[in-house]
């Protein structure tokens, strides 16, 4: 099967982005299954019901999360009915649900868990369990279901943790995909014991912004010590960044992974 995982999707830009690249997208590689990473959808932060609305009609089947997902009371009730495809970090204590749950294709059910890093930007301080310990246990409790892959994501600051993730969960799932950072790695790749990783898969939204943020609100905040509020970049060229991943559908591990870029000018 063809898994395709978008990276973040940065308010009404990164939207847009999605709306142009995925129909289009989607039936030239002949995808089963679309995961969006949606920590930043509304206005930079979480996910309004109604934006999942129009990224499910653009061809978004499932929504991961991050450290901005529980910032909306709107999205609460979805993250914690098993019967809506959005999820939020599974060791974030402050997030409802349980941070895991299937998605159906016509390949079979697919698992798909999102964890956040021990620390992340200015939420470094807020409580997290063992990444590790906690994808441990949702591994073991899942272990007797029969599944066509498992998808997780790592949402966090550190190269180094993401790294070490994808060779921890090596042999243990289809895939394990790295974002936060908005901007993409050059690391996509089959690991040793098969399974698809990518430190960062980069954003959907403005090119020449600081992460989807104006240029223009950054940089005298690193100059000068300016203190500010961020303000999004709304105009030019907008990317699209998402990694295509093929499964072994008889060992549910990976077979190939692709990183796409798409400039939209």
């Amino acid at each position: 099967m063809n898994i395709l995982y978008i990276g973040d999707v940065m308010a009404s830009s990164g939207v847009r982005a999605v709306e142009k690249v995925l129909p289009g997208l989607r039936k030239e590689k002949h995808i089963d299954l679309v995961i969006a990473q949606a920590e930043n959808v509304t206005f930079g932060k979480s996910m309004s019901p109604d934006d999942m609305k129009v990224l499910m009609a653009a061809g978004v089947d499932f929504f991961t999360g991050g450290n901005h997902t529980p910032s909306r009371e709107d999205i609460k009730p979805l993250l914690q009915d098993e019967n809506q495809p959005v999820i939020g970090p599974a060791n974030m204590r402050e997030c409802p649900g349980k941070g895991w749950k299937y998605a159906n294709t016509p390949k079979g059910k697919v698992l798909v868990v999102s964890l956040l890093g021990k620390i992340v930007g200015k939420d470094a301080s807020t409580p997290v369990d063992n990444p590790f310990q906690t994808i441990d246990s949702i591994l073991k409790e899942n272990e007797h279901i029969e599944k066509a892959a498992t998808v997780v994501n790592i949402h966090g600051d550190f190269s180094s943790e993401k790294v070490v993730t994808g060779y921890y969960l090596d042999g243990k799932v289809t895939a394990a995909v790295g974002d936060h950072w908005h901007v993409p790695t050059a690391d996509a790749m089959i690991l040793p014991d098969g399974t698809a990783h990518i430190t960062d898969v980069g954003m959907c939204g403005v090119l020449h912004s600081s992460l989807g943020v104006k240029l223009s609100t950054v940089i005298p905040r690193w100059r000068d010590g300016t203190v500010n509020r961020n303000e999004l970049e709304t105009e030019g060229p907008l990317q699209f960044n998402a990694v295509l991943i093929e499964t072994n559908e008889q060992t549910g591990l990976a077979k190939s992974i692709e990183h796409i870029q798409k400039i939209l000018t």
